[in-house]
């Protein structure tokens, strides 16, 4: 198994979107490249801790490539956009790809530079590594499962196998 952890603004909608994806084996949502340990959704949503609401993937590298991944995530995101994603606006809503594996970053590099070519203002999604994770509360995970009808900035049609 591989992994690989995407910030596009609101978790819910990342966590629903990559359960759709053949290959994704499981995904949690959490607090991803913060500044403190155990952080609360409360405190993250304060925009002092530096954190941003990601889902973590742990995916199979034989059904799915990490390419085909990226191309997904491009998918539900507007890369340019800073601090903001639909009508979520904070530090925690910004864009991010957090890699694990070092071998991961030129793959991640070119599939950032491909995808510029379809913007004229300059793609702002952080490529890092991933500093640290902690799962949000149980409550956050597969929200949207639980509750059908909550907000999603991304598309539903996109949230269907």
């Amino acid at each position: 198994m591989k992994e690989i952890v995407f910030a596009g603004g609101c978790f819910w909608g990342v966590q629903a979107y990559f359960d759709t994806i053949d290959g994704v084996i499981s995904t949690k949502v959490g607090y991803a490249n913060g500044n403190k340990e155990n952080p609360t959704y409360k405190e993250v949503c304060t925009n002092t801790t530096g954190f941003a609401e990601a889902c973590y993937i742990k995916y199979d590298e034989n059904m799915i490539s990490l390419e085909e991944l990226l191309k997904a995530y491009w998918r539900i995101i507007n890369p340019t956009s800073i601090n903001k994603q639909g009508n979520d606006i904070g530090t925690q809503y910004r864009t991010g790809i957090y890699y694990i594996d070092n071998d991961d970053l030129n793959i991640i590099i070119k599939s950032r530079d491909n995808e510029q070519k379809k913007y004229e203002k300059p793609i702002v999604t952080e490529i890092e590594p991933l500093k640290n994770f902690y799962d949000a509360e149980e409550y956050h995970q597969k929200y949207l499962e639980k509750n059908p009808g909550g907000y999603c900035h991304i598309p539903r049609e996109l949230l269907k196998r």
